[in-house]
């Protein structure tokens, strides 16, 4: 009995090693998600520097984002171990937000994706204008 249950922790540890997005029982999908939503890929960028920023400077930073979905990034990012949250025990609350280890090379991957796509908008947006043409066509 024992030795079956070692096995089946073993092959959960094992079946875990390495993610596999393209399944929809891997966990690593969710965390996918997280990390390239459009509000996760953009706190990770304004985190990247290194700095702490306060709830209220990333919603300033970050324009068009609501409370609520900042809030809710955060927890998501903050749950993945990509974002640490300090809170200080003041009157009014005072919490901050910087990047885990994991949250730096995370951010690092996503920051060449945001500066590709930066560095093609010209090429990127014209593609866009020509399909739009061809469609209205």
């Amino acid at each position: 009995m024992e030795n079956n249950l070692q096995d089946s922790q073993h092959g959960m540890s094992r079946l875990f090693e390495k993610g596999d997005v393209f399944s929809d029982k891997c966990p690593s999908r969710d965390i996918l998600k997280h990390v390239t939503s459009r509000w996760g890929v953009l706190v990770l960028f304004a985190l990247k520097g290194g700095q702490t920023h306060r709830f209220s400077e990333l919603r300033r930073k970050i324009t068009g984002v609501s409370e609520k979905m900042l809030a809710q990034t955060l927890q998501a990012l903050e749950l993945d171990g990509f974002v640490l949250r300090t809170s200080y025990p003041v009157v009014p609350p005072h919490v901050e937000y910087s990047l885990t280890e994991l949250g730096f090379e995370v951010s690092a991957r996503v920051a060449s994706l945001a500066d590709w796509i930066e560095d093609n908008i010209t090429d990127i947006l014209a593609a866009q204008s020509s399909q739009s043409d061809s469609l209205s066509a």
